[in-house]
């Protein structure tokens, strides 16, 4: 994802207000990998102390919550059960046997939350959120990132540093899925995610809209924290494992930059590379 390079990344292409063609969607979409089928839309599950926890502290909807009968006590078990009674949520003391078999092989520590499927946003109630709270936009975008639990490490790094959106591919790319819930620890009940039909169209709207786009290619002349982009309103476009960025994305990113590399390692694991660089952001704009 990151690697070492060479050729060369792009600065910036005149102001944001010159190339649009179109808009990005934020309906749920159905294509992707680890995307749930028809059939399993009417009922999401999330499990693991965390994610519960966090869906419980957001607002949104819960419908049930499964209690594994020898689940040992703990204190953010505690606070799942009080959180619980104060949002009037059914809980269910049942046998750890029915809950791996609802959750189909997530680890989910005796403890799962049965809810609707997940409430994506549009683009345009985010920005519209960003406007009100008078703050430079920070948004990560995936371009071809399959791995549910990249998605989830992803996530919860931006919520951890402030983003205000993660934006996903409704096609060739991970959803919000069990796995990708559970690698979040929580994060994705609080961080807005948006679907688009098309990444390239959606980056050429945020830049009609102020919003910069720099994708992370580890191939870039330039390095991320040198560019003059990193306290402006931004996107930060992570491409896939191994195949980094694609070619018509490349070209629609405002500036293509990488990170620092001096050991022999040649490259970085997408989520770790996402959590290098946003941070590298949120060091600038503090």
């Amino acid at each position: 994802m990151a690697r070492r390079g060479g050729s060369a990344g792009r600065s910036g292409r005149g102001g944001p207000a010159d190339r649009s063609r179109g808009g990005a969607s934020g309906r749920p979409g159905r294509g992707g990998s680890e995307r749930p089928g028809p059939g399993l839309l009417e009922e999401r599950v999330v499990g693991g102390l965390h994610p519960v926890r966090e869906l419980l502290r957001s607002e949104q909807h819960l419908t049930r919550i499964l209690v594994a009968t020898n689940r040992d006590p703990a204190a953010v078990l505690d606070e799942i059960l009080a959180l619980a009674a104060e949002r009037d949520v059914p809980i269910d003391r049942v046998e750890r046997a029915a809950l791996d078999q609802r959750s189909e092989g997530l680890v989910h520590q005796g403890v799962l939350a049965l809810a609707p499927p997940y409430p994506h946003v549009s683009l345009d109630e985010v920005l519209e959120r960003i406007t009100a709270r008078s703050e430079p936009a920070l948004l990560v975008a995936l371009d071809g990132v399959t791995d549910p639990h990249n998605l989830g490490s992803i996530a919860r790094t931006a919520e951890a540093v402030g983003a205000h959106a993660l934006l996903v591919p409704e096609r060739r790319s991970a959803g919000v899925t069990p796995t990708a819930e559970k690698s979040a620890a929580g994060a994705l009940a609080h961080l807005p995610v948006v679907e688009v039909t098309n990444l390239v169209r959606t980056l050429a709207q945020l830049h009609e809209r102020g919003v910069w786009s720099l994708g992370l290619d580890g191939d870039a002349e330039g390095e991320l924290g040198d560019h003059p982009l990193v306290t402006e309103p931004c996107v930060l476009v992570i491409g896939a494992e191994g195949g980094g960025l694609s070619r018509l994305v490349r070209e629609r990113c405002d500036a293509v930059v990488r990170l620092p590399m001096v050991g022999r390692v040649a490259s970085l694991n997408a989520s770790v590379a996402a959590g290098v660089a946003l941070y590298e952001l949120l060091r600038h704009r503090r």
